[in-house]
């Protein structure tokens, strides 16, 4: 319910005076009580009209409580997810994860292992590495690959077998059958987590000196012995 409070100018017109207000359920029953105590005498308010008010009134009450429920039901179920994925990331530090791909962090002697799965062999497939700006640095040409998950470790060098410098790289996959069919590889990473880092209540994992977001984990291989 909106109303628009107005004023009257200096020959009785209606003037507007601000923006909308929104009417609670505190002000709706203040209106309400007010056209009771003000109605007149000799013509009562219809009982229908009256019957229907009330209806109003009610629904409103009970929307109000349900949106009330529902919001503190939404923080609590937000705090107790982030409360176990904070717990569960502070389990892994030292299991091996492969996660999805999103960026590769370079250092001065890490070497990342970029996985990707293929939905059937192919004959060709395509590893670029690029740059902060979108350079390819590194080109691998690679042949009859066999479906599933497979993985190239990069050495941190570019073509011409230069150690690259730290920083953010990101990798892009391609493959075609044997038809000659392109098709879209899944791109992930595994490693070994080495540490969680705490930003705005969410977990990130530390993996080879990237940090991939917990949701971001596909796969969390446990040795025999754990």
């Amino acid at each position: 319910m909106i109303i628009s409070p107005v004023a009257t100018t200096a020959d009785g017109r209606p003037a507007p005076t601000g923006a909308q207000k929104t009417v609670g359920k505190d002000d709706f029953l203040k209106l309400f009580v007010s056209k009771l105590q003000n109605q007149d005498p000799l013509k009562p308010m219809d009982d229908q009209a009256f019957i229907a008010q009330l209806a109003q009134f009610s629904s409103l009450e009970q929307l109000k409580n349900m949106n009330d429920n529902l919001s503190q039901s939404i923080n609590w179920d937000v705090l107790n997810n982030q409360t176990v994925n904070n717990s569960v990331a502070a389990q892994i530090i030292g299991k091996e994860v492969v996660a999805n791909l999103s960026d590769l962090a370079l250092d001065d002697e890490n070497t990342p292992k970029i996985s990707y799965e293929l939905s059937e062999s192919a004959s060709d497939v395509q590893i670029d590495v690029l740059d902060a700006n979108g350079d390819t640095v590194r080109s691998v040409k690679l042949e009859n690959v066999a479906s599933g998950r497979n993985s190239f470790v990069w050495d941190g060098k570019n073509d011409a077998g230069d150690r690259l410098p730290p920083g953010s790289y990101s990798v892009e996959v391609s493959a075609t059958n044997a038809n000659g069919v392109d098709l879209s590889p899944l791109m992930s990473i595994t490693g070994i987590v080495q540490g969680v880092v705490y930003r705005g209540g969410v977990a990130y994992l530390k993996i080879d000196g990237a940090e991939v977001a917990l949701g971001d984990v596909r796969e969390i291989n446990v040795d025999d012995g754990d």
